[in-house]
């Protein structure tokens, strides 16, 4: 029998999932089918509303290896598994004359642990365990949290913490959940036979398609030990994102309170001279954080590498110590045990890595705002430690021993692919190994037609916290021209409160909903709901909005989103690529300010019938030479810097919305 054509099984699983096939998605696939059989790497630019999800789906099910699919938000890995993945199984059957199994996979510490449940979390003040069921009072928000979480546990079949709604704070999750390094390991563990992580990766290891994140993938490039199952094809979906989470899993941190948490978990564990070595140690660092500055350190002050060198052998000395006592009084040792052990572990790591001093690293004190009174002391400093590039890693861990596709809707900075295939350690396209292409499939919507691109020359020039009278000015009126259906994309945050605060006293009769006021859902949710409402906020709105139709047909970002000049990573990155004679500020600053802004923008068109404006209220972007780098890589929308064309233009879609709004009531 003849296999069926790659054409027959995308039309099967589009109609499948009931949405209709695009050009882009089948050139989409295409190349997706081409790469996994020359075992040759892609990068797909794939506009929003290609379907881009089947077009690497159907693919990689016909070519029957396994595949690994990660992805950067919670709600794509819900999509793929509870909609996607189902369907095109289901449709691509008869064709296939297999049906494909498919699991999710994250991090052990997404799943509830049944021995942290029962047996209760090893506590740092008192002898042995403690129930948090008795310590929590049951009237509190942590005690409710607790029993609800008790009871789910009857019921779950997966112990996913995303299967949990409405969902438990960190702190609740804290106290039924365990890192890998704190788990016992199925083998030594009473629950072992019943545990949900275990079963997870049970699940993985007899599947076709595994679906994941990008955090779990970058834990399994980093550290050595395999969490994923052997596989053929990797596919990064979200990939514009693929960079920073790395980085952030790369990324070392020390504070006071961790390592005053290790000395007290220790402490119990080990004999007094070793505990006191820890201790002293830990006192010795801790004084230090407290007059530490924030900002990179080029070299590590003297009493800082001292303070280091003794934690890291005291933290050595307190492990050996750990390995070979055994203590009858400590109930359920091995749990508490192995939880000293992890906090101790992960101090020693990261004191060895500073002071072992790689050249690759980038090494700075931050300090966080105080939280009040003697708080401060414990929240308010961190040293911290990151790799000045992830390229080199990815090259080495990712692109090895698989084909690897990387989609996402912007992956084509400026007109090409090559500085996203920079960060990702791919050399210039054609280049040498690792050999990889990059098409951009284009999108199926109208840009020019849909969407306006104002930049306000006529405002000043954004100054650093400088006072923004005449943006705020702008902003109302645009927002009056546009009745309400406004999502503002905000710098920092605190002028984003600014913002709020402003308006909701100038224009009350266009509610403002606040990032951080509410949960991310449920501002989107009540901003869809109201077309006169608008949202303002920062980093997560710029990628994570999904609003099609009226409710939002207004875009506005206050300024070009460049890092801030003080942020020590980028200010590194940026220095390391000029010494080595490259533009320093395009190939950091500008690429990261057009990938937000290439984001942003496609928060504006989510369907065919959408209608807006993308303002920027930074002069800017007209008239910096890096402007046209920047438009190059937003949406191909008509663009002006007219601004009574644009109040006109946001006037007509708004009566034009009220029309069809008031229709459809009738």
């Amino acid at each position: 029998m003849t296999q069926p054509s790659l054409p027959e099984l995308l039309h099967a699983a589009v109609t499948a999932v009931g949405g209709t096939e695009r050009p882009g998605q089948v050139a989409m696939a295409e190349a997706v089918a081409e790469a996994i059989d020359d075992g040759a790497h892609l990068l797909v630019q794939a506009g929003t509303g290609t379907g881009k999800s089947l077009g690497y789906l159907v693919p990689a099910l016909a070519h029957g290896e396994r595949v690994v699919v990660a992805t950067a938000t919670l709600a794509l890995q819900r999509q793929l598994v509870e909609r996607d993945l189902p369907r095109t199984v289901e449709a691509l059957h008869p064709l296939l004359r297999r049906r494909p199994e498919f699991a999710m996979l994250k991090g052990r510490s997404n799943y509830l642990c049944l021995h942290r449940l029962h047996e209760g979390v090893p506590q740092d003040e008192e002898e042995g365990l403690f129930d948090q069921f008795e310590a929590a009072a049951p009237t509190s928000k942590l005690g409710q949290d607790l029993l609800r979480l008790r009871d789910w546990s009857d019921e779950t079949e997966t112990g996913d913490r995303d299967d949990l709604t409405p969902g438990v704070s960190d702190r609740a999750w804290s106290q039924v959940s365990v890192s890998s390094r704190e788990c016992l390991g199925a083998t030594k563990c009473a629950y072992g036979a019943e545990c949900f992580a275990e079963a997870a990766r049970e699940r993985a290891k007899l599947a076709e398609v595994i679906v994941t994140n990008h955090a779990l993938l970058a834990i399994d490039a980093i550290e050595g030990a395999p969490v994923l199952p052997q596989h053929e094809v990797l596919i990064v979906d979200e990939a514009h994102e693929l960079v920073s989470r790395v980085t952030g899993v790369a990324t070392g941190e020390l504070t006071p309170g961790q390592v005053n948490r290790a000395v007290r978990r220790a402490a119990k564990l080990v004999n007094e001279k070793a505990a006191d070595q820890l201790q002293t140690a830990a006192e010795g660092f801790e004084r230090l954080m407290e007059l530490a500055l924030p900002g990179r350190l080029e070299e590590i002050p003297e009493d800082l590498g001292y303070a280091l060198m003794a934690l890291r052998d005291a933290c050595r000395t307190v492990i050996s110590a750990i390995g070979s006592t055994r203590d009858k009084s400590v109930q359920d040792e091995d749990a508490v045990r192995k939880q000293a052990l992890a906090s101790v572990e992960s101090v020693h790591d990261v004191a060895e890595r500073i002071t072992n001093g790689s050249e690759w690293d980038v090494v700075w004190y931050e300090r966080h705002e105080p939280r009040g009174g003697a708080a401060y002391r414990h929240s308010g400093a961190s040293l911290r430690v990151a790799p000045m590039s992830v390229s080199g890693l990815l090259r080495e861990k990712l692109f090895t021993d698989r084909s690897v596709v990387l989609t996402s809707a912007t992956l084509k900075l400026g007109g090409d692919f090559n500085g996203v295939g920079a960060s990702l350690g791919l050399g210039p396209e054609g280049d040498d190994l690792p050999q990889w292409k990059g098409v951009d499939v284009g999108s199926p919507f109208d840009y020019p037609r849909q969407g306006i691109l104002y930049v306000a020359k006529h405002l000043a020039r954004p100054a650093r916290d400088g006072d923004r009278k005449d943006m705020l000015d702008e902003l109302t009126e645009l927002i009056q021209a546009a009745g309400g259906r406004t999502l503002g994309l905000f710098s920092s945050m605190r002028a984003a409160q600014l913002a709020a605060e402003e308006l909701r006293s100038r224009i009350p009769e266009y509610p403002i909903l606040l990032q951080g006021e509410e949960t991310l859902g449920e501002l989107i949710k009540n901003f869809a709901a109201d077309p006169r409402t608008c949202l303002f906020g920062t980093l997560s709105l710029w990628q994570g909005v999904d609003v099609p139709g009226p409710s939002c047909q207004l875009v506005v970002m206050d300024k070009i989103p460049f890092p801030r000049p003080d942020d020590p990573l980028m200010s590194a990155r940026q220095k390391a690529v000029e010494e080595a004679g490259g533009n320093g500020f395009m190939a950091v600053a500008a690429t990261h300010a057009a990938l937000l802004m290439a984001q942003g923008a496609g928060r504006l068109v989510r369907a065919s019938g959408d209608r807006g404006v993308v303002a920027v209220l930074d002069p800017r972007l007209a008239t910096a030479r890096y402007g046209s780098y920047l438009k190059a890589s937003m949406p191909d929308f008509w663009y002006t810097t007219d601004r009574n064309q644009v109040r006109k233009s946001l006037a007509a879609i708004d009566a034009a919305a009220k029309q069809t709004e008031a229709a459809a009531t009738e």
